[in-house]
């Protein structure tokens, strides 16, 4: 009995416990459930569609969320007192109290003026309203779609000033770009390229894994990159998490089909048989029919087929966000054996501490580019594509034993031949490392640093068979070359801002510190006369060139540095009155003693004249700035070591029976080398109207390039060598730039875009000489016609623009067929009389103005996209015509070659360069057109966004140019060459997939 009153009590004893602690745990929830409050909503525009991917942030809390797809979200924030902030890129942000509500919906109003939206800059970023300088912004839903090259061509036609081309058709070529005309005679015009703020190259992210791409145009923006800046900067932001992001998955690809976009009109079989029975006769390749009916270029051409695939990965919690993304790039070249592939890879890692304070980032992208090499080093030999072109047609491809069809004629080969007796591979590495960490000291100071190590590493293996026509017309026996590239770049940054407003001043400022070094180095070598295929180059020490002497070999390696300090000051006043300075000191190795250091200032100011008073009555104006600009730029002085004298082995001789190598200068020390100079004024006036249907920018600039570098000639003694590199040239630049977008029609179900760009630029050459350096003529020619012409193309002169074309005037044609041209004196002489001094300006290759004009329309679900690109005033010396357009010649030629010239006679002359063959080169393109249509949400559950799409790039284009494609190489000084033996430009389409998980 006691045992059980025991055993009772224990039991009450126990169970008053539990009791106690349920009590405490339900006190603890209750007190818990009355300190949050969880609030429930939903975000819509205000035609009442969902938003997803909204930002719900507790104001001066680091507690946010994200809305979903069909616009909802929850938070649990604290009663009573919170607000919430809703942001949203193209919307106005908006604040909400809570108050007691647990329930709630949000209309955004979209900024059409977008003068919210944040715009990179040097080292940092400004709201659009606030930018005084010419800057331009590219998000990712208005890039170009389809089978583009590289980052460059994503924004092709969508920024006025700066000039996207894609010449060639090779898969391993990328876009050139020109921003306001050439202001260099050496240094390029190659922008300098910021990937996530880290110096790169067009290819170092994938384009499908791109957010946007800002350009910054005028020296007042591109000041703060001294001897980089003068070919403006493009900055590249990739696609990256955010903190509160649900994890994401999204997947872009595309296939591609690729064809010819333009053929030439050469004599196939039927044409040459006519001309014999016409009663022509022919010496070299067309001398008789062997019987065939062989199209040449179709033999080693096809329809290419390429294949695109992008993965990213994003998603975040409070302090950590993560973006993953894999890319897979197949790309065939219309040409056989010409292709390239391309795998990336890119992680990027940021965290969070102490309430926000301190922000790290550790980024990783790797890649690996592999294509076959068709010539040695290169992926693409354009010699094959002349002996397709040259080729008797009548000829086979092979003889009836099965061996290629060759023949002993002076620079006659088999393409196919070529193409299948050339083994060849080279591949390139690319990895980057980056490691950033932000502080924020207090309300007003933010400290940044940020280092990144760049590997780039390539390695090529070459060989041409015992079958090649090179061992079989000249006795090779096989050859092979092999070599290897490295690069390195250590970046370093370290930057320090501050922000304060105070009443109705904004004030921001940034002092910084930059640190770079590169280091290149490589080898290569080659043998002949292997024992064997079978190994190809991967035994080269089995050639017998080695024994005899005959191999050869060669290495390298160089070095530079640049550092540098920079500072920027912005100042904001009652929001109309806008200003912005700043100043970079730098040093590069490349300069000379005297010159180690150079300074690179830039100021711009802006006036907001909406914003006053007298504007009030103007209510169908949205935003009015004027905008001001100035700055100095430069370019790096010249190649590594330019500055110093050098010395190098001269060829061998023989010396008392003895071979002997004899050190010789090659280069004088130049103390005085220095930066190309660039000072550049900008004037700018941005718009916008009536709510946002009307907006966009006007800009005059006007660039003087000083100390541009050239190469001169120079008295031994008192040098050692008798050519120099110095900083003596003078350039100028001026033009105009034009943005109009406008919404024509909008409604709830329909909306059309439409944008217009218009740039034009003026070049001269204010001077090649100073009084210490100076050309025997205040003239330099330039670009080369190779044999049998054998002339240079361009002349580039004093007070003339680059890009003039040099040759004889052709004014018409004798009843033989020889040509008559205009001499110096104005007289016409037959060609057989005409000397050089008779030569004269022919044209221009550089256009005087570019055009584009970009459409969107989007109805409902679908949404249909047109490019279209054009450029004017501008020539081009046609080389095919001018080679090819000739019967005399002792190859296969253009069926107009035997078009009556002037109405008059057959060409019965050799190949000159003449002005018959400079055209205009005038061109309007249909440049990508898109369609797509997105499937409506209950489509499938599981999946955000599913939008389907058909693209063409290159579809058409509206010219009077003969060639293959008015839009050939405006690079160097010699623009406007259609060579030709240019890899021919493509006509592209592609289906593709948008999906979001």
């Amino acid at each position: 009995m006691e045992q059980t009153n025991l055993s009772v009590k224990s039991y009450n004893r126990d169970s008053f416990r539990v009791r106690t602690w349920c009590f405490i745990v339900l006190l603890c929830c209750s007190f818990t459930a009355f300190g949050q409050q969880l609030i429930n909503g939903t975000v819509t525009d205000d035609q009442g569609i969902p938003i997803g991917g909204v930002s719900v942030q507790e104001k001066n809390t680091s507690n946010g969320a994200v809305t979903d797809f069909d616009g909802k979200f929850n938070i649990t924030v604290k009663p009573g007192t919170s607000v919430l902030v809703f942001s949203y890129m193209g919307f106005k942000t908006l604040e909400k109290e809570v108050g007691e509500q647990t329930t709630i919906t949000i209309v955004l109003k979209e900024d059409l003026q977008k003068l919210d939206e944040v715009v990179l800059i040097g080292y940092g970023s400004q709201k659009k309203a606030d930018v005084t300088s010419a800057v331009a912004s590219v998000k990712s839903e208005d890039f170009i779609q389809g089978n583009v090259k590289d980052a460059a061509q994503l924004i092709q036609g969508k920024v006025a000033g700066l000039t996207i081309s894609t010449p060639s058709g090779d898969p391993t070529s990328g876009s050139q770009i020109k921003l306001r005309g050439i202001s260099s005679l050496s240094g390029g015009s190659d922008p300098l390229v910021l990937v996530d703020g880290v110096p790169g190259s067009l290819n170092t992210v994938a384009p499908e894994d791109i957010e946007s791409i800002d350009v910054l145009k005028d020296g007042s923006a591109t000041a703060i990159y001294g001897t980089r800046g003068t070919n403006g900067v493009i900055i590249i932001t990739t696609k990256s998490g955010s903190y509160n992001m649900k994890p994401t998955i999204e997947y872009n690809g595309y296939a591609s089909l690729s064809t010819i976009a333009r053929k030439l009109d050469f004599m196939n079989a039927s044409d040459l048989r006519k001309r014999w029975d016409e009663g022509y006769t022919f010496i070299g390749a067309n001398i008789r029919d062997y019987g065939a009916d062989t199209d040449w270029l179709d033999e080693i051409t096809r329809n290419a087929f390429s294949q695109v695939h992008n993965l990213t990965f994003r998603g975040g919690n409070e302090s950590t966000s993560l973006t993953a993304s894999l890319n897979y790039r197949d790309m065939e070249g219309i040409f056989l054996k010409s292709d390239n592939k391309r795998y990336t890879g890119r992680v990027n890692v940021a965290h969070s501490m102490f309430d926000n304070r301190l922000k790290s980032t550790i980024g990783f992208i790797v890649s690996e580019q592999v294509f076959n090499a068709l010539g040695d080093g290169t992926s693409f030999n354009p010699y094959i594509y002349r002996q397709a072109l040259i080729r008797n047609p009548t000829e086979p491809v092979k003889n009836e034993d099965g061996t290629w069809m060759e023949r002993d004629e002076y620079f006659y080969d088999n393409p196919v031949a070529y193409i299948m007796e050339t083994l060849g591979e080279n591949r390139e590495r690319n990895v980057r490392f980056d490691f950033s960490t932000s502080y924020k000291i207090n309300d007003n100071f933010s400290a940044k640093a940020l280092y990144a190590r760049r590997g780039n590493s390539k390695i090529r293996g070459f060989y041409q068979t015992k079958n090649h026509v090179s061992t079989v017309k000249y006795s090779q026996g096989g050859f092979a070359s092999r070599g290897a590239d490295n690069f390195i770049n250590n970046y370093g940054q370290l930057t320090l801002d501050y922000n304060q407003s105070f009443g109705k001043h904004r004030v921001s400022a940034l002092i910084g510190y930059n640190y770079e070094d590169n280091m290149d180095e490589g080898f290569w070598v080659n043998n002949s006369n292997f024992p064997t295929d079978g190994f190809t180059y991967n035994n080269i020490g089995t050639g017998k060139w080695l024994e005899e002497g005959r191999a050869g070999m060669g290495s390298y390696k160089n070095s530079s540095k640049l550092i540098a300090f920079f500072s920027r000051v912005t100042y904001n006043f009652n929001d109309r009155y806008l200003l912005m300075a700043s100043l970079r000191r730098e040093g590069s190795s490349r300069f000379g003693a005297n010159n180690k250091w150079g300074y690179f200032p830039g100021v711009s100011a802006g006036w907001r004249m909406h914003e006053e008073s007298f504007m009030d009555s103007f209510t169908w104006l949205d935003n009015l700035k004027l905008r001001a600009g100035f700055g100095v730029t430069g370019i790096n002085a010249g190649s590594n070591y330019q500055s110093l004298s050098g010395l190098t082995y001269s060829d061998y001789f023989l010396y008392n029976g003895e071979w002997i190598r004899q050190l010789v200068p090659n280069r004088n020390a130049n103390p005085n080398l220095k930066w190309e100079k660039k000072e550049e004024i900008n004037f700018g006036l941005d718009y916008g109207f009536l709510d946002g249907r009307i907006s966009g920018t006007v800009d005059y600039y006007s660039r003087r390039t000083k100390n541009s570098l050239h190469n001169y000639s120079v008295p031994t003694p008192p040098y050692f060598y008798n050519e120099m590199v110095a900083n003596v040239a003078e350039i100028k630049n001026s033009g105009l730039e034009i943005l109009l977008t406008a919404i024509p029609f909008k409604t709830d179900n329909f909306q059309w875009t439409a944008n217009f760009t218009y740039s034009a630029n003026s070049n001269e050459i204010v001077s090649l000489s100073n009084s210490e350096f100076q050309l025997t003529n205040d003239f330099f020619d330039t670009g080369y016609a190779s044999e049998p012409i054998q002339v240079s193309t361009h002349r580039v002169q004093e007070g003339q623009p680059i890009g003039n074309f040099f040759g004889w005037k052709s004014v018409d044609i004798t009843e033989d067929g020889i040509w008559l041209i205009e001499n110096r004196d104005g007289n016409i002489v037959p060609s057989t009389e005409a000397t050089t001094e008779d030569r004269q300006v022919l044209g221009n290759g550089l256009p005087k103005s570019y055009f584009s004009w970009n459409n969107t329309v989007k109805y409902k679900n679908w949404d249909f996209n047109v490019n279209i690109r054009g450029a004017l005033g501008y020539q081009i010396l046609n080389f095919p015509r001018m080679y090819y357009e000739n019967p005399t010649v002792n190859y296969n030629t253009l069926n107009s070659a035997y078009d009556k010239i002037y109405g008059k006679a057959v060409l019965g002359d050799v190949q000159r360069l003449v002005s018959y063959y400079v055209e205009d080169g005038d061109f309007v393109k249909l440049d990508n057109v898109t369609i797509g249509y997105t499937l409506p949400k209950s489509a499938f559950k599981f999946v955000e966004n599913f939008r389907i799409y058909a693209t063409g790039l290159n579809l058409a284009t509206i010219t009077g140019y003969k060639g293959i494609d008015p839009e050939v190489d405006t690079d160097g000084l010699d623009p406007g060459n259609d060579e030709r033996d240019k890899y021919p430009s493509n006509r592209t389409f592609s289906l593709g997939i948008n999906l979001t998980f």
